[in-house]
């Protein structure tokens, strides 16, 4: 396995690729236009795999070239933009080849965030965990409008900083990334024949693996377990369904077990305990909390009222 080049900082980043130190400390945009990536750097990323202590929000336009990301090497189309979160890790493709071409790179290490609001709800924004080939495909109107925003963040904290510049930069950080929750709602809306696909392969799944001895074998499945099934991350998959159904993975996963739940307890004598462990829990008290706060009533309770 190859070994992984660890980015520490947003310095570090400017050095590795032999640029100007940056203006800020805790965030840079780096503009691809005319970058050239020196020899000796190209053969050292082409042997290993990198990740950073970042966040990071990189625009690609006219490119060429692939780079690993997640799970899967994803080709770069015309207006993309793919985001990805501290200790994600890339590599290059094992044939060396670069991703090249026009484009930006938005970098912001987690100290930024620290006492913001903005800091408290960064995990909100899923798509920071999406695979790069759940990128987000821009319209011409949306790229000028996201290129204005980045170019509004790059101004303020080039300046001379004063008591205002970290809350504007935060501001106009958050406002980027609402945007592109709103962006990336238009895209699962307009995918939307090809999203009712994996709902339909998402419920299937599921259904196998409650009619199944799986349930009771490896217990209540992990949303990343569904994502798997279907080759796509668990945070896209989840935000997919809450679009189609109005339920993500975890949602779906509860319900199905109060389900099954309720028609074991009414066409059975099992006790509770043997229907908790069949149903994948590991403790009956674990399962008689779970179906109260789904149900308002013990199991017992629902069993004896019906």
């Amino acid at each position: 396995m190859k070994d992984i080049f660890q980015i520490t900082s947003i310095s570090h980043f400017h050095e590795m690729l032999a640029i100007a130190p940056p203006d800020h400390p805790l965030i840079s945009l780096i503009s691809e236009d005319g970058l050239e990536m020196k020899p000796e750097l190209k053969d050292l990323v082409a042997d290993i795999r990198f990740s950073a202590d970042l966040y990071a929000i990189m625009y690609k336009d006219k490119v060429s070239g692939s780079l690993g990301y997640g799970r899967s090497s994803y080709d770069f189309e015309e207006g993309t933009l793919v985001f990805s979160s501290p200790g994600q890790v890339f590599s290059a493709p094992s044939d060396g080849e670069m991703v090249e071409g026009d484009g930006w790179s938005l970098l912001f290490h987690p100290d930024l965030l620290n006492g913001t609001e903005l800091g408290k709800k960064i995990e909100q924004y899923s798509y920071f965990s999406y695979d790069a080939n759940e990128a987000l495909h821009l319209s011409a109107k949306e790229e000028i409008f996201i290129s204005e925003l980045v170019h509004q963040i790059k101004v303020e904290y080039s300046q001379n900083l004063d008591r205002h510049s970290h809350q504007l930069i935060i501001s106009n950080l958050e406002l980027l990334l609402n945007y592109c929750t709103r962006f990336y709602d238009r895209q699962f809306f307009t995918r939307t024949s090809l999203h009712k696909d994996f709902v339909s392969e998402f419920e299937s799944a599921l259904r196998t693996y409650f009619n199944s001895d799986i349930l009771s074998e490896k217990g209540i499945p992990s949303t990343t377990y569904f994502g798997d099934q279907l080759n796509l991350s668990a945070n896209y998959l989840s935000d997919l369904l809450k679009k189609e159904t109005g339920k993500g993975i975890k949602e779906h996963i509860d319900h199905q077990i109060v389900k099954k739940a309720k028609v074991t307890l009414l066409g059975s004598n099992q006790p509770v305990s043997q229907i908790a462990y069949e149903l994948g829990f590991e403790y009956p008290q674990s399962f008689s909390r779970f179906f109260k706060k789904k149900t308002g009533m013990s199991p017992v309770e629902f069993r004896t009222m019906n």
